[in-house]
């Protein structure tokens, strides 16, 4: 029989599509640990004030709903997950809507508020990280019952862990007049070591539970959200250098972290995830990202409101989110989520996904 040479470039074509199925599945399941940058509504089943599962939040989400997303829309995981040829959200593993069968390919066990520190979890009675560690641990059990033991296994070793948290330990504890007594147990430095004490920890027992391919992200910069700059008086409601120093000094103790744990582990791969100097980039150059506006927040007045205080009555919420940096006055908006996710892929995951 023969093939014209159209029918020849089909082929070739088919074989290729086939050979990129089969090898591009390099990772099979995202499962994320962390606080509201990567919560799509685990807090709405436990009772807490840290909730966003009501409008306006979720409004430019698919069907127009409010999921728990500290967002308008998608948050940064949900477009990694989409990136890595996965389902276009990771749904939350308190979410009864939810079975193993979603959670076999993501889930994340992140909880609005929570930190490194269990005091932080503390300040909103929200999901402590190792009680998100325990909850991955019956994950696993009813993964190997859905998959079979070996599959299960390999699964785990393959899938992409993800970790984001560290911002409340200092806004909503170290530094807050409600949070716990940290700064006057430590210095600012002390218990940014103490926080770095216990991230390496916890990949510790990721990796003691077969985890193998793990991000760890870095704080933003959080002097600029909002809330911060509203209170900022005295610096003339521009970021504060205080906090983004924090910010920049902890996150250079994140990637030295990252390479003792790549020496100390076997078979790890484990990258660090710096979302601080693209987001800084948009809140600095808004308008070559196409954005209009950097210093508030979409919701409300835009400068202190998040959860409860956003609200569906509030007048002042802008009507076109995506001209916003920032959704509420802590969360970016779901364009921002977009693009800080596609450089994160871009730059530092290539080597999972």
């Amino acid at each position: 029989m023969a093939y014209t040479h159209t029918t020849i470039l089909w082929l070739l074509l088919i074989q290729f599509l086939v050979l990129l199925t089969e090898t591009g599945a390099k990772v099979p399941a995202i499962i994320v640990f962390g606080d509201s940058s990567v919560d799509a509504g685990n807090n709405n089943w436990i009772p807490t004030i840290a909730r966003s599962n009501f409008e306006p939040y979720g409004r430019d989400f698919k069907g127009g709903k409010p999921t728990g997303r500290f967002s308008n829309g998608r948050i940064a995981t949900d477009f990694i997950s989409e990136a890595a040829g996965l389902k276009p959200i990771i749904p939350a593993y308190l979410d009864p809507a939810y079975n193993i069968s979603d959670f076999a390919t993501g889930v994340t066990f992140a909880s609005a508020g929570t930190g490194y520190d269990n005091a932080t979890s503390g300040v909103l009675s929200v999901i402590p990280l190792w009680k998100e560690l325990e909850y991955y641990k019956e994950y696993q059990k009813k993964l190997r019952d859905y998959l079979g033991e070996t599959q299960a296994d390999q699964r785990i070793s393959e899938a992409l862990h993800m970790m984001s948290l560290g911002t409340n330990d200092f806004l909503e504890n170290y530094y807050s007049f409600s949070g716990s007594r940290r700064s006057s147990q430590f210095t600012i430095t002390q218990y940014e070591d103490f926080l770095i004490g216990i991230a390496g920890n916890f990949i510790r027992s990721l990796y003691g539970l077969g985890a193998r391919k793990i991000s760890l992200g870095g704080l933003p910069p959080m002097g600029c959200l909002p809330l911060e700059r509203a209170t900022n008086v005295m610096g003339g409601n521009d970021c504060s250098d205080r906090y983004n120093t924090v910010a920049l000094e902890f996150n250079d103790k994140l990637k030295q972290l990252t390479m003792e744990l790549n020496k100390e582990l076997s078979g790890i791969k484990l990258v660090f995830s710096n979302p601080y100097y693209i987001f800084m980039n948009i809140i600095k150059s808004p308008s070559s990202f196409g954005f209009e506006v950097a210093s508030v927040a979409c919701c409300a007045t835009g400068m202190f409101e998040m959860g409860y205080a956003c609200n569906r009555n509030n007048l002042f919420t802008c009507s076109d989110a995506d001209k916003f940096v920032f959704w509420d006055a802590f969360h970016p908006t779901q364009k921002t989520n977009s693009i800080i996710s596609n450089y994160i892929v871009s730059k530092v995951l290539p080597e999972f996904l």
